[in-house]
């Protein structure tokens, strides 16, 4: 078959296997509908990985158009597929995680009774994200940018009986909406300064409009930087930067298998991805690229303080994604978008090993998630706790820097420092790109310490399975507890009981895991000479643009303390967890315990949900009761159809108090008229 054809089937095989499970999933049974998707995702993650190694001997970039998607005056829309190497490694980046999560949720969803659903929405999911990044314009990307958004509000609230899994779904698509909204202005913007929307036919045409733009204020602002700006605040809203951050964590009540193909690969990087395939656009944008750079490093600073303080395993990994993102940002803030490609591609196998192995974690402690009910489980589940290591090396970057050449090292190594030695390079013109190396630099070793805090709770110290140390465990899952507490516990529950003995996950959960890991370890050094190496411009040829002045890939003698501080500081984090969870374990509880105003304040992940719910939740009710009761009840029903009824029913009352029934006052009446007319005629008659 011809290369089109495979990427064809290689993007609507998942369509093709939600529909067989999800409309015919009650008829053919739980294990045929569990075969068809993972067995179409597996066809469709192989394809992907022919495709990619194609691309590294030579194979050129194609469109395949499929069929007119929409076509008014100069909106001109065609359903395509674009193959080239940033879609290339999207592709498989996207079917490796979902193929894999698909098969470990063989065995995660095994005691749930809707299993044909949920292999359905996932596969739903992986479609809407292969559309998205195989778009070659602007209608198919907002397309799939909407239908990632469509099938993560199903997944997150999968356990619909939940409250809080319903509240959690909501508010991602609640959220999320606010960034699409603000992509969706980009898009406009795009549409009104080039009058089309597909790639192809805009990139040519970005260095025309270089000084489109108005005056305001005393300064000339640019028509690139607007639209840069709005597409960034629909990737801020899907890649859950700060402000509209709040969905991530709660997106946590969904099963864990979904938190590893939403929160590692596929939906948060789709931000990242699209900032990167506008690199034209971004690379004439300056003051939108310096915003990319703020919001990435406020986000990873912020996140990574939260990460510190949280209890719930998967929550922990979840705000580890959200700063994770930022650092992305940075990269492709301060132009070294294939750094943030490289890091997007190494995260997707660590962190997708990591919320896996914490699943393998919560399946062993039947379905609890808080750490502080777990401790030593390293000899009861040692797979699991190898590749937890694994994973968490990767993320922390730990490896030894270059030295005759050559590094040594996880994949989050090379990924990691390629994005601080870009934004070092960077900052030495721009102070902007400064900043974002040193939150950067900052936020590697709060990173470390979170990370390795989890670990130590969950696989070291005395055992803790017996009873809760923060409330009656007996009642702990017997209840959901409301969202709206600093700490929340979405748990995987499937019924469950407490009086257990850790156990290791079955090999169909395993095997993935142990996948996973290879690619942790190898992802770094096996492909940084082509990320962000010597080999950059033969590995991407084009598909993301750089100016004549980018120079942050460039080599350049670097000072001896930019190469070794990240792993000065990673280093340092796991000494101080260390301290803190091996050697004083008592410490960390006791500092909880006092709940002083910066463990208050990180606890409550710096009151974001409290703040937003005054503003905005309390503040639209009090809106809409003011339009309510005097808008629309005082003023426009009161004024309008209730105030014409009650001046008729007034003006009834009166004239009925004329009706007396007596004949006399008739009779007075009549005379009175009478009287009137005669009066009436004298006048005339004078």
């Amino acid at each position: 078959m011809s290369p089109q054809t495979l990427v064809t089937i290689l993007v609507f095989a998942p369509l093709l296997g939600a529909i067989v499970a999800g409309l015919f999933g009650r008829r053919i049974g739980h294990v045929p509908s569990m075969a068809v998707t993972t067995g179409l995702l597996f066809l469709s993650c192989l394809i992907a990985w022919i495709n990619f190694v194609a691309n590294f001997n030579g194979a050129p970039k194609f469109l395949v158009e499929l069929l007119p998607f929409i076509q008014i005056g100069d909106f001109q829309s065609t359903w395509s597929i674009r193959v080239d190497t940033l879609s290339s490694v999207m592709l498989v980046v996207v079917t490796s995680v979902s193929a894999l999560v698909h098969l470990y949720s063989w065995g995660y969803m095994a005691e749930d009774d809707s299993k044909p659903r949920f292999f359905a929405y996932l596969s739903l999911f992986t479609f809407a994200m292969l559309a998205l990044v195989t778009a070659n314009d602007f209608m198919q990307l907002f397309f799939g940018w909407e239908g990632v958004g469509l099938a993560s509000y199903l997944l997150i609230g999968f356990w619909f009986k939940k409250p809080t899994a319903n509240a959690a779904a909501i508010k991602a698509f609640v959220v999320n909406r606010v960034g699409d909204f603000g992509f969706a202005l980009g898009i406009m913007t795009v549409f009104w300064m080039f009058h089309t929307i597909r790639f192809d036919q805009l990139f040519p045409l970005i260095p025309s409009m270089l000084n489109k733009g108005w005056d305001f204020a005393g300064q000339h602002w640019s028509a690139l930087d607007l639209a840069g700006a709005l597409l960034f605040v629909g990737a801020m809203g899907k890649s859950a930067q700060f402000f509209l951050h709040t969905w991530l964590p709660d997106a946590m009540e969904g099963p864990t298998p979904v938190s590893a193909l939403i929160h590692a690969a596929t939906m948060v990087t789709a931000g990242v991805y699209m900032v990167c395939l506008l690199s034209p656009i971004y690379e004439h944008a300056p003051v939108a690229r310096d915003i990319v750079i703020m919001i990435g490093a406020i986000t990873s600073l912020f996140a990574a303080t939260v990460g510190l303080a949280q209890n719930d395993i998967k929550r922990v990994i979840a705000y580890s994604t959200c700063s994770q993102l930022g650092y992305m940002f940075i990269a492709a803030g301060v132009g070294a978008y294939q750094a943030g490609m490289f890091h997007l591609f190494t995260h997707a196998f660590f962190k997708a090993l990591l919320f896996l192995g914490a699943g393998s974690v919560i399946h062993a402690m039947h379905h609890e998630q808080d750490m502080r009910a777990m401790g030593a489980l390293r000899k009861k589940i040692p797979v699991t706790w190898a590749v937890m290591m694994i994973g968490t090396i990767a993320i922390t970057g730990l490896g030894i820097p270059e030295i005759m050449g050559h590094g040594l090292g996880f994949a989050g190594f090379y990924s990691k420092d390629g994005i601080l030695e870009a934004a070092y390079k960077a900052g030495l013109s721009n102070p902007t790109a400064n900043f974002g190396f040193l939150v950067g630099l900052a936020v590697a070793g709060l990173t470390a310490f979170y990370s390795w805090r989890l670990i130590f709770m969950t696989f070291e110290g005395k055992p803790k399975w017996g009873a809760h140390p923060h409330d009656d465990h007996a009642g702990h899952h017997a209840q959901i507890e409301s969202h709206s507490e600093p700490d929340t516990h979405g748990h995987d529950d499937h019924g469950h009981g407490h009086g257990h003995t850790p156990h290791e996950s079955p090999w169909v959960m395993l095997v993935p895991l142990l996948v996973l890991s290879v690619g942790a370890i190898a992802a770094g050094f096996v492909f940084a000479p082509y990320f962000i190496g010597e080999d950059h411009d033969a590995f991407w040829r084009g598909a993301i643009f750089v100016s004549a002045n980018n120079h942050v890939l460039n080599e350049m003698e670097l000072p001896a303390w930019v190469t070794w501080s990240p792993l000065a500081v990673s280093v340092l984090g796991l000494l101080v967890a260390c301290y803190f969870y091996l050697l004083k374990p008592e410490l960390p509880p006791r500092i909880a315990a006092q709940k002083g105003p910066i463990w208050t304040f990180l606890y409550n992940k710096w009151f974001f949900d409290e703040i937003y719910d005054f503003i905005f939740v309390k503040g639209a009710k009090l809106l809409g009761d003011l339009f309510w009761k005097v808008g629309d009840q005082k003023l426009i029903d009161g004024l309008g159809p209730n105030g014409f009824a009650r001046a008729s029913l007034e003006g009834g009352k009166r004239v009925a108090k004329v009706q007396t029934g007596y004949v006399y006052h008739y009779a007075f009446v009549m005379l009175l008229g009478v009287l009137g007319l005669l009066s009436y005629g004298i006048w005339l008659a004078s």
